[in-house]
């Protein structure tokens, strides 16, 4: 299938500022609309939109990333993050603020909502790069036969 050098170019530029918006959304999920599941589906866009412009199998030699491996780390960090309030003998999924001061930055304020939220991020990005990834080398497989 030939690809318009326009559109690789396109996918290219949009590919960062997807995944920076993504992290923004990632971060401001308590106090605003986002989170983790919308972060994840925005930052996944990133890699659909570069699977359409360069095809999967270039797309998964340059990431190199074990999708199914990625989906367990994922849910490890959630399961982490749920884990901790019992750690403190609260119940699970309690949630835990720390509150560091960093010189220049000002107080930075993390907790376990955050660090589930980077789970879901985890396991909503490989799950829907998997099923595209796997979509399209399908589609390129009935291409060539």
């Amino acid at each position: 299938m030939t690809r318009s050098v326009f559109f690789k170019f396109l996918a290219r530029l949009m590919m960062p500022v997807l995944l920076l918006f993504s992290l923004v959304l990632l971060l401001r999920g308590h106090n605003q609309p986002g989170g983790g599941f919308v972060g994840g589906l925005v930052g996944a866009s990133s890699i659909v939109l570069m699977t359409l412009a360069y095809g999967a199998d270039d797309v998964r030699a340059r990431l190199r990333i074990d999708f199914l491996r990625a989906m367990f780390y994922g849910v490890g960090i959630a399961l982490v993050a749920g884990l901790i309030g019992l750690i403190f003998g609260d119940a699970f999924q309690d949630a835990f603020w720390w509150k560091p001061y960093i010189q220049g930055v000002g107080r930075l304020e993390a907790g376990t909502p955050l660090l589930f939220d980077v789970g879901v991020y985890v396991v909503v990005f490989s799950v829907t790069c998997s099923i595209v990834m796997s979509m399209a080398e399908e589609g390129e497989r009935d291409d060539v036969g």
